[in-house]
């Protein structure tokens, strides 16, 4: 009886401690943390987010910048010249320029010019001259020139670099989502062993009464006890693996102001979710459409889209230049001077008018043929990267989905083997409970359970994985 007093003593406090670590545990109210609240987190709060988020204003100052170069300039020249008491010359002018889309430049000038020695092609009338000119070009640059290449770039750049957000965001939310169900998983095989643990500490009450009466032998008190050991080293081990994918998870939960958010373990996964065998889409309705939907593609579309408006300047650059100008020109700010009402028009155009053209071609245009073949392999090269990435894309869903399929038809085969487990395992009880069975045969039964059971966890929480790995795929999970 000395041995036995002892025995229970020493189980009684070993019980005890254990009891009061479970409630120490569960002193706190838990908290559920569910995938979709892990996602809205990183779109409103994460850095790397946050990142991408000024992807789209660099775009809207980049196009600021390229509409600059048709905003209209206001000039004002001024030059005097005087030698010995002489005044040679003062000339002065002020206007505005106004670039148009179309290749136009308007201007609007005044002009002054007095002193002893002004030559007289640079003379003046006394009260200065009002101009209003136009200048053209005909050939070269007629359809498109640098600005407005430079113009229709920075409008494809808003579109790359929303489809480059949308990279971005799609990667970390399938990042989050790998780290999510890691956690979900360490969770739920860290709730097997407590279970397991309770289970162990049942029998090791039962089986110590059972020897106090006399119905068994001590060796069996002995191996319950070391069972309830090793299952307190296993629950042990997977709370050490649960607070390790938690902060592995807690790499992408982030709250307002930048400020890093840190899971404890009255943080728990979303303990109410079901596994959906399911997918929210069809494959027939994104494969077809992979070019319109996909932001990798979309890239490489716009980048082509680039190219393309490259290439026409290149080709635009084999045109001869011929720069034509025109400017009526007046007296003062009159420009019908010494003119009748009915000649006004005729005499603008015919009399008061200045006029300029410029022609230039090279003989043997190698550097416009060049640049043309540069922008011509471009175009080219884009073109086989767009082919072998749609490829790429294309076989890394299907690889996905069927991966995604052979997982949801495991995961329903061995629910059956769980199940199976554990009648085996009730059955191994009810014969230990009429002396037909021993702790062995019953430890080990339960081992096979959990073992099942682990299995299970991973399958369970490798389909969701599977799902937003189908969807990351397809470039869906920014939708």
């Amino acid at each position: 009886m000395k041995f036995n007093g002892s025995l229970l003593a020493f189980l009684a406090v070993t019980l005890l401690f254990g009891s009061r670590t479970i409630l120490a545990q569960s002193s706190n109210a838990p908290r559920q943390l569910s995938l979709e609240a892990v996602y809205q987190r990183i779109q409103d709060h994460h850095p790397v987010a946050l990142q991408a988020a000024l992807l789209e204003r660099q775009a809207e100052a980049k196009l600021r910048a390229a509409r600059g170069a048709f905003d209209p300039k206001a000039y004002a020249e001024w030059q005097q010249k005087s030698f010995k008491g002489t005044e040679y010359y003062t000339f002065s002018e002020s206007g505005l320029k106004i670039p148009t889309w179309y290749g136009l430049e308007l201007k609007g000038s005044y002009k002054t010019a007095r002193g002893t020695y002004v030559n007289p092609e640079n003379g003046l009338p006394a009260v200065g001259q009002a101009v209003v000119g136009v200048k053209a070009s005909a050939l070269r640059g007629l359809f498109i020139d640098e600005r407005r290449a430079t113009l229709q770039q920075a409008k494809l750049m808003q579109a790359r670099n929303e489809a480059e957000q949308k990279i971005l965001l799609n990667e970390l939310k399938w990042e989050s989502a790998r780290a999510y169900w890691e956690w979900w998983a360490a969770y739920q095989q860290w709730q097997v062993y407590q279970r397991a643990l309770e289970n162990a500490r049942e029998r090791q009450f039962a089986i110590v009464e059972s020897f106090i009466q006399g119905d068994k032998p001590a060796i069996d008190t002995l191996e319950s006890f070391v069972q309830v050991q090793n299952r307190t080293l296993e629950v042990q081990q997977a709370e050490l693996d649960f607070r390790k994918a938690g902060l592995q998870l807690a790499n992408y939960l982030w709250e307002e102001g930048e400020i890093p958010l840190e899971l404890d373990m009255t943080t728990l996964p979303d303990t109410l979710f079901r596994v959906n065998e399911q997918l929210p889409f069809e494959l027939a309705e994104i494969l077809p459409n992979l070019q319109d939907i996909h932001p990798e593609l979309r890239q490489y579309q716009i980048k082509i889209s680039e190219l393309e408006i490259d290439r026409r300047l290149a080709a635009e650059q084999l045109k001869p230049r011929l720069d034509l100008e025109y400017n009526f020109l007046g007296n003062g700010f009159d420009l019908n001077y010494q003119s009748s009402n009915d000649a006004a028009i005729s005499n603008l155009i015919t009399e008061n008018y200045k006029i300029g053209l410029s022609f230039e071609m090279p003989l043997f245009l190698r550097k416009e043929r060049g640049k043309l073949a540069q922008a011509d392999l471009k175009l080219l090269d884009a073109g086989y990267g767009l082919q072998q990435k749609r490829l790429s894309i294309n076989n890394k869903i299907l690889s996905y989905f069927a991966e995604w399929e052979t997982t949801r038809d495991q995961l329903n085969l061995y629910q059956q083997t769980v199940a199976n487990y554990q009648r085996l395992l009730d059955a191994e009880l009810r014969k230990f409970s009429i002396g037909e069975s021993s702790i062995f045969l019953i430890n080990s039964r339960e081992n096979k359970l959990i073992d099942a059971e682990l299995k299970l966890i991973k399958l369970q929480a490798t389909l969701p994985k599977l799902e937003a790995g189908v969807q990351w795929a397809a470039g869906r999970l920014v939708i």
